[in-house]
């Protein structure tokens, strides 16, 4: 099938989606960016993506919407929003053809089981990992400081019983990202990839809020470069009592990527800085949830999502006094 020809949706266009989408769009695809607040904006001024790797991307005019039900039917459905997100699947469902293939464009764990309840039979649930460094810097103004990887992996839908089938969706997926310059791989699965994504989400997302600091100062500290590390090697252990297996050294190997990388800030900072809803449950709560039941403590993880509850709940419920 001629990419081209296939229709996209973005649902969440913050700096997942709007990176994502635009750089579909730029490869001559058919893109339709769902959108609340930033709207008007985004209407007036377009999507622009300033990139450290790649040339500056001005996206003007954009296909917008405010309401999924207004969109046209997508083929492909690609979900930037966040975990913390809870009408998902509605949208999901009016903006979808019948056999849509959707791209989960999410953090955690589990999240692909928790949407697949809310979303039509006839649908594709895909699991996408997003390898990137990148930020809001305003109404569709996106900062681009790293990478941009996306591992894709099939979880559920009409193909679950057909790996073949699935394999040529996949495909499909991957050719769509690569004519977006978007480097792509195939997974067999996405579970093991999210527990391995946490091992540097968990520690890195959390510390940078709690230490109000982006990667270069926190792998300079001697202090707060161990504190990551032995919550690295308490994902790990936790991934293992859960037989999901890891590749060895994983937690060393990140740190010195991390080391490679430009000063970056995760989601949950900017998140925290504009005194949004934190990722805490899909980032967190349900990883300690599944170590717990194989019997695997996670002492330093715990104390961080409970001084992250405390940070979030100051500000979330000040909000609403």
């Amino acid at each position: 099938m001629n990419n081209n020809n296939l229709r996209i949706g973005i649902i969440g266009t913050g700096a997942i989606g709007g990176f994502y989408g635009a750089m579909l769009a730029k490869g001559g695809n058919d893109v339709h960016f769902l959108l609340r607040s930033e709207y008007d904006a985004v209407v007036a001024n377009g999507i622009t993506v300033n990139s450290l790797v790649n040339e500056q991307l001005h996206l003007q005019p954009v296909q917008a919407y405010q309401n999924a039900a207004d969109m046209p039917p997508c083929d492909w459905i690609l979900v930037g929003a966040k975990a913390t997100s809870d009408d998902l699947g509605e949208l999901i469902a009016q903006a979808a053809k019948p056999d849509a293939k959707v791209v989960l464009l999410q953090n955690g764990l589990n999240n692909e089981d928790k949407l697949r309840p809310f979303l039509p039979d006839s649908v594709h649930l895909i699991g996408g990992l997003c390898y990137v460094c990148l930020f809001r810097e305003g109404p569709g103004l996106i900062k681009h400081q790293f990478n941009g990887m996306v591992d894709l992996g099939y979880h559920s839908g009409p193909a679950q019983s057909d790996a073949d089938a699935q394999k040529a969706l996949l495909e499909e997926g991957a050719a769509l990202f690569k004519s977006g310059n978007i480097p792509t791989r195939i997974l067999p699965g996405v579970d093991a990839a999210r527990w391995q994504k946490l091992v540097w989400n968990a520690p890195f997302n959390g510390t940078s809020v709690v230490l109000n600091a982006g990667t270069k100062a926190l792998l300079a500290s001697e202090a707060s470069r161990k504190l990551i590390g032995d919550m690295m090697e308490e994902v790990v252990s936790a991934a293992k009592a859960c037989a999901v297996e890891m590749p060895d050294g994983l937690g060393q190997k990140l740190l010195a990527g991390t080391a490679m990388m430009p000063d970056y800030h995760p989601s949950m900072y900017h998140d925290w800085l504009h005194k949004r809803p934190m990722e805490l449950d899909s980032l967190y709560g349900e990883m300690l949830r599944q170590a717990a039941a194989a019997g695997c403590s996670m002492p330093k993880t715990e104390a961080l999502l409970d001084q992250l509850t405390f940070i979030q709940n100051g500000y979330l419920n000040a909000d609403q006094a």
